[in-house]
């Protein structure tokens, strides 16, 4: 399934947390620093929501950088 992850995090740290989560996490298709609401996207493939889990809560949210994420699942 195809996930999209947006996140903000702390000022000024928005390219370094892209990068640690690109070498994190095999399942990434792409991962980028954005102005607006979001400091990044992240938009996974991953084959259940186990996997979308451990990710979410163990590689994204636990970033010492990281102060909110919202998740998006795709309809198809």
């Amino acid at each position: 399934m195809r996930v999209y992850i947006f996140v903000r995090t702390k000022p000024g740290t928005s390219e370094d947390v892209v990068k640690r989560i690109k070498e994190k996490v095999k399942e990434v298709l792409l991962a980028d620093s954005i102005y607006g609401r979001f400091d990044a996207i992240i938009v996974l493939d991953v084959q259940n929501f186990d996997r979308l889990n451990e990710i979410v809560y163990r590689v994204i949210a636990s970033d010492p950088d990281v102060i909110h994420t919202e998740t998006s699942l795709t309809l198809s």
